[in-house]
């Protein structure tokens, strides 16, 4: 791929800063990375689609893995799972060695079900964006494939959720460019966080620390 990685975002990476920025600035600027179970199990659902050299051919599509994407407009860079080029009429590209126009759909996997919230959507919505930018044709919607429920969901690249996206790519841009990790704000959901012992989401915006390192009796017999 023709980009420098240190100055182009990583795709992968708005999705963890969807859920969380701190985390996203733990792992993609301060270069900090534990694994848990939640991690590990993403990793294995992953590494069923990691092949760029595999291509499968059913009916009216070709299926692609492992392909790389980039976005000179917004700085990204990054790998999709599977990207789908279905047979259309019209609004698609031509593949060498295929005739016609043929559709891509860019697919993104994800190990457990499908959420409440956007965060696997921005991701697969800035893949669709990369696709548009280096082929040149519209991309109106994308799939969420989950492991857990082994269920495909249609997502459609709505003008909000693009609007999503370029609100927390230029964030993402400001805080790299001026190196701030953002303060940690506790969720229910950090503890399912690999990087939980690393952020202490519960001291970081200004908790009595004397009292938490008490709880664990590091102070015992300093009294």
């Amino acid at each position: 791929m023709m980009t420098d990685e240190f100055d182009y975002l990583a795709i992968s990476g708005i999705q963890h800063f969807s859920f969380c920025k701190r985390q996203w600035a733990l792992i993609y600027l301060e270069k900090i990375w534990l694994e848990n179970y939640h991690t590990s199990v993403g990793r294995t659902v992953h590494k069923k689609v990691d092949d760029p050299f595999f291509t499968e051919v059913r009916k009216d599509i070709i299926k692609t893995r492992s392909v790389e994407l980039v976005s000179h407009s917004l700085k990204v860079y990054g790998v999709a799972d599977v990207i789908e080029f279905q047979s259309t009429d019209s609004n698609g590209v031509r593949l060498k060695g295929r005739s016609g126009f043929w559709k891509p759909i860019p697919v993104e996997y994800k190990k457990g079900r499908e959420k409440a919230s956007i965060v696997d959507e921005v991701q697969l919505c800035l893949q669709g964006i990369c696709l548009e930018e280096m082929l040149g044709v519209n991309i109106s919607y994308g799939y969420l494939y989950y492991a857990k429920t082994r269920s495909r969901v249609k997502v459609e690249l709505t003008k909000y959720l693009r609007n999503e996206v370029a609100s927390m790519i230029k964030e993402m841009t400001h805080l790299k460019e001026k190196k701030v990790t953002p303060l940690a704000e506790y969720k229910k959901t950090c503890t399912s966080c690999s990087l939980y012992d690393i952020c202490l989401p519960k001291i970081s915006r200004g908790a009595d620390v004397e009292k938490y390192i008490r709880k664990f009796n590091v102070l015992e017999g300093f009294e």
